[in-house]
C-alpha cells in the first residue's frame, strides 16, 4: 500500500478524515480554506520548482538550493501534523539511499520558518503510523468522530456532524 505524505498529515489531524481520504470520499474540492491554501501554494515561493512527486507517493512543495526541502503550510494550527509529515518524506527518502536530507516547514503568511530534523525515535514512530494508517484505511467504516475545535473548519464537516 502507498502510503503518502497527505495520508500522514490527516493521520495526525483526524483519523476519521484520513479514512474517508483513502477511501475516495474527497470533500476539499468544495473547501473555501482548502482553496485559499492552494492560493498560498500558487502565489508564494514563485521562484522556486514546485509539486515535486516521487513515487507517487510524496509530493515536496519544493526543494530549495538542492538538498533542503520545504513544506508550505497556511498557519500554525496543526503544525504538529505538517511536521510529521515533512519527517515522513525524510524518512521516505532516507530509505531510498538519499542522506544528510534537511528540511524546513514554511508559514509565508506569518513569515516564518521552522527546521525539521528526523530522529531515529522518529523513524520508529513513523513506522507505527504506516502500519497504523494501513488498518484505519481497511477498517469498514469511518473511526469515531474526534470532536475537536478543528472539526469545525474541516472538509469533511458535513459528513461527520449533519
Amino acid at each position: 500500500m502507498n502510503i503518502t505524505g497527505i495520508m500522514i498529515y490527516y493521520y495526525f489531524i483526524c483519523q476519521r478524515k484520513l479514512w474517508y481520504f483513502a477511501n475516495q470520499i474527497n470533500m476539499e474540492q468544495n473547501s473555501e480554506l482548502v482553496t485559499i491554501g492552494k492560493i498560498i501554494d500558487e502565489t508564494t515561493y514563485s521562484k522556486e520548482k514546485k509539486q515535486i512527486l516521487i513515487d507517487n507517493t510524496i509530493n515536496i512543495d519544493f526543494v530549495k538550493n538542492g538538498a533542503i526541502l520545504h513544506e508550505v503550510k497556511k498557519t500554525k494550527s496543526i503544525e504538529e501534523a505538517g511536521i510529521w509529515q515533512i519527517k515522513y518524506y525524510m524518512y521516505y527518502l532516507k530509505n531510498k539511499g538519499i542522506k544528510n536530507i534537511k528540511a524546513k516547514i514554511d508559514f509565508p503568511l506569518l513569515r516564518e520558518s521552522k527546521e525539521i530534523f528526523l530522529e531515529n525515535e522518529d523513524e520508529d514512530i513513523l513506522e507505527n503510523v504506516t502500519k497504523n494508517i494501513e488498518e484505519i484505511i481497511k477498517m469498514g467504516k469511518p473511526p469515531k468522530i474526534i470532536n475537536s475545535k478543528i472539526c469545525k473548519k474541516c472538509a469533511y464537516f458535513d459528513l461527520c456532524y449533519v
